[in-house]
């Protein structure tokens, strides 16, 4: 049997109880006055069209009493996709290693394209972290740090050359565990080593290229190991940033293969897809099916407009 067979896949009523138990774990949460298990379902509630209206409650806290869906103060809030195609959309975005594109998820979903495009666009809002995250690394473990370039860049500069005309790409990788990328406008050690320090461990162990923007910093490090690219040196012991180029190997596949045009302001949130694959995989002990509840439980507390999203229009 298919994942996608599953009865939260297929109706909205099991869609609606699925999120709920997955959001609600320990009581149904009023999202606009915060009490706890002071709510109670609403059945057979019709909206203007004579249809039932799933997954509906009212708070009958006495400063509340307003009605609410699991949906509200979420990614989804205002969402008019059914919850059980954008359930669909999740565990394809999740379990496709190198995405899948917003024109297949409206063939799929049979949806149109704008709305595929703004769905696919939430849930990797859905992905992104929420606040600051702890460094990464520890006493005895590797971070890798590495580079790329990707697209032309939409702010050249003037009379730049080769790589200066190309959008830049830095990740950081745990050997054997997450990764972390980011999107910088110059690759020197100045928007380099702010981004180093703040989140690798200084008890790290840093493995890099030999590139000038690394040495500095490095030195901040219990030790920094690198490898000379430019004299076809590769791996030296346990020196390597094999981890990092094996990340760009996927993002760049997934990229030029899957989304093939990206605004260069909406390069955050495909990194955060990236990123987020990466970081919860099989060798990780996630499955597809972990992930995407992962990923759904990222929805709360965000909110993202069609307008914001189109005004920096990607694919």
């Amino acid at each position: 049997m298919s994942v996608l067979d599953k009865k939260h896949f297929k109706t909205e009523a099991a869609a609606f109880r699925y999120l709920e138990n997955l959001m609600w774990g320990e009581g149904v949460v009023c999202p606009h006055c915060g009490s706890v298990d002071s709510a109670g379902r609403l059945k057979g509630v019709k909206d203007k069209k004579g249809r039932v209206r799933p997954g509906l409650w009212k708070c009958y806290a006495k400063e509340c009493r307003k009605q609410f869906t699991v949906k509200v103060g979420t990614v989804f809030e205002s969402m008019l996709i059914p919850l059980h195609k954008a359930l669909q959309a999740v565990h394809l975005l999740c379990s496709s290693k190198k995405g899948i594109s917003a024109h297949q998820l409206s063939r799929t979903l049979e949806v149109d394209y704008k709305s595929a495009w703004f769905l696919a666009h939430r849930i990797r809002e859905a992905m992104r972290p929420d606040g600051i995250l702890p460094p990464m690394g520890g006493l005895g473990e590797i971070v890798e740090a590495d580079e790329t370039f990707f697209g032309q860049s939409s702010k050249p500069r003037k009379n730049a050359r080769g790589p200066a005309h190309l959008r830049k790409v830095m990740t950081l990788v745990g050997r054997g565990g997450p990764a972390r990328s980011f999107h910088i406008e110059e690759l020197t050690s100045d928007t380099i080593a702010p981004i180093v320090r703040t989140n690798i461990v200084r008890e790290s162990t840093l493995s890099t290229d030999e590139g000038r923007h690394y040495r500095k910093v490095g030195k901040e490090f219990e030790e920094h190991l690198r490898v000379e690219h430019g004299d076809e040196q590769y791996v030296d012991g346990v020196a390597h940033v094999n981890s990092a180029e094996g990340f760009f190997s996927i993002f760049k596949r997934g990229m030029k293969g899957i989304y093939q045009h990206c605004s260069e302001k909406h390069l955050h949130r495909y990194l955060a897809e990236f990123d987020f694959r990466y970081s919860n995989r099989v060798r990780l002990g996630v499955d597809d099916q972990d992930r995407a509840a992962r990923a759904l439980k990222g929805i709360a507390g965000k909110r993202l407009t069609y307008r914001r999203t189109n005004e920096t229009a990607a694919i």
